[in-house]
């Protein structure tokens, strides 16, 4: 008897401890998979993550015009599976810990998230592309310190592959006639003489 009247004491004097929501904020655990979310400012409209999605909540249209696409997320489809974001190659695709997800039948084809993006010209040619994001840029180049990163993350695949060969062009020793011989070089990596 005297171990329950310690506890009902202690509960008396601590109060309730149920969770105060909807009447108050809940914890969310950090890792909780709420709502798919894409930043525009990363997507490169590769489409991998529609191609993973499970339960194809998501789509990418390209534009009348061809100058972008439009990402499409379905949240009432969506079935929090994650892939999307363990796929996506430029870390645009993310969950959310936003599990707020109760809505009305009504309202259920207005749960979407949708971004337009438009490509950019290339800074060379012109053409219509879309940019790598700044931290790949900033990865994929960091092992040479001669090349600016945000140019070459403005210029189209076509464009810096030229820049690159001639990068790496390199002329090799003279033959045994004398005469100076170039030629091509096809790796990605500086040649040595």
């Amino acid at each position: 008897m005297a171990g329950f009247l310690k506890v009902l004491f202690r509960n008396l004097l601590e109060g309730p401890s149920t969770d105060p929501f909807p009447l108050g904020e809940t914890f969310t655990p950090d890792r909780l998979r709420g709502r798919a979310r894409v930043d525009p400012e990363l997507c490169m409209g590769c489409g991998m993550c529609r191609d993973v999605c499970a339960a194809g909540a998501i789509n990418i249209t390209p534009l009348d015009d061809g100058s972008g696409y439009t990402i499409t997320i379905w949240q009432n489809s969506c079935c929090l599976c994650a892939s999307c974001r363990h796929y996506c190659p430029t870390g645009a695709m993310s969950i959310s810990t936003d599990w707020h997800s109760a809505h009305p039948e009504a309202d259920k084809f207005k749960r979407l998230e949708q971004h337009t993006i438009k490509y950019e010209p290339c800074a060379h040619c012109g053409t219509l592309m879309r940019p790598i994001p700044r931290h790949l840029a900033e990865r994929l180049y960091a092992h040479n310190p001669e090349l600016d990163p945000e140019l070459i993350r403005r210029i189209c695949p076509k464009c810096r592959q030229i820049e690159d060969a001639k990068r790496n062009a390199c002329r090799l020793p003279a033959a045994a006639s004398g005469a100076a011989a170039e030629r091509a070089v096809t790796s990605a990596v500086p040649t040595k003489d």
